[in-house]
């Protein structure tokens, strides 16, 4: 009986949300509206619920000492360092993110610049990722690096160098005068058609499938195919 009962809610719920979208009228036009405000209230619960959920799981690695403990000390210090300081911000200056309190101090001198420091990090391990990517072993690979190149040279000033180095030698044959394509930055117009059509072309096939994956899933989900939500019941 308990799994039946989310089912039956699931099912009852996203039939009325189709209905509204597709009959925008009295008694359904305003249950949208309803829907999206009783969706704000779960969404907070459901974060409360993870901050015991997540706050339980890292006291149990510092109780029985596993392997890395020491980073759930820091991780719980900073999670309730961070929810204090807001509270008190929030409670003297009627927000948090008012200019000289102490959780803006907090988030200008720590969470940023641990924010950059994660993000420079996070470009060497796309640097690795692409080098592994790009790697000519087949006529894909091949056609993804001829395109990477020509995209980064198109964006960056060694692009338009690089042109102005190529119109200079073209000068240098006898008879030929190419200054009239010389301020044509070739580069930054083949990146400008990469970008515009297949790069365009094969986003929207993606977001098509993923559109699509989406309405499948949602469908098994009203159904009562996928349950993997009621596993923990």
């Amino acid at each position: 009986m308990r799994n039946q009962i989310p089912l039956f809610v699931v099912f009852a719920t996203g039939i009325l949300v189709i209905i509204t979208f597709f009959i925008p009228h009295e008694p359904f036009g305003s249950l949208e509206q309803r829907f999206l405000i009783w969706y704000s209230i779960v969404a907070g619960f459901t974060m409360l619920l993870g901050l015991d959920s997540l706050t339980r799981y890292h006291l149990v690695r510092i109780r029985d000492k596993i392997s890395g403990w020491g980073y759930s000390i820091v991780l719980l210090l900073g999670l309730f360092l961070t929810l204090g300081l807001g509270f008190y911000s929030w409670a003297k200056y009627q927000s948090p993110f008012a200019l000289g309190s102490p959780f803006m101090f907090l988030y200008t001198y720590v969470i940023i610049p641990l924010q950059a420091t994660m993000f420079a990090l996070l470009a060497f391990f796309i640097a690795s990722a692409a080098y592994r990517a790009f790697r000519a072993r087949t006529s894909e690979a091949t056609l993804l690096l001829v395109a990477a190149v020509l995209v980064m040279l198109g964006r960056v000033p060694l692009g338009g160098w690089l042109w102005q180095k190529i119109v200079d030698l073209a000068d240098l044959i006898p008879g030929t005068n190419f200054s009239g394509i010389r301020n044509l930055d070739v580069f930054a117009r083949i990146n400008d058609w990469i970008m515009d059509i297949p790069q365009t072309a094969a986003k929207r096939g993606i977001f098509i499938g993923i559109v699509l994956g989406g309405i499948a899933m949602s469908i098994r989900i009203i159904l009562g195919i996928e349950r993997s939500y009621t596993s923990g019941s």
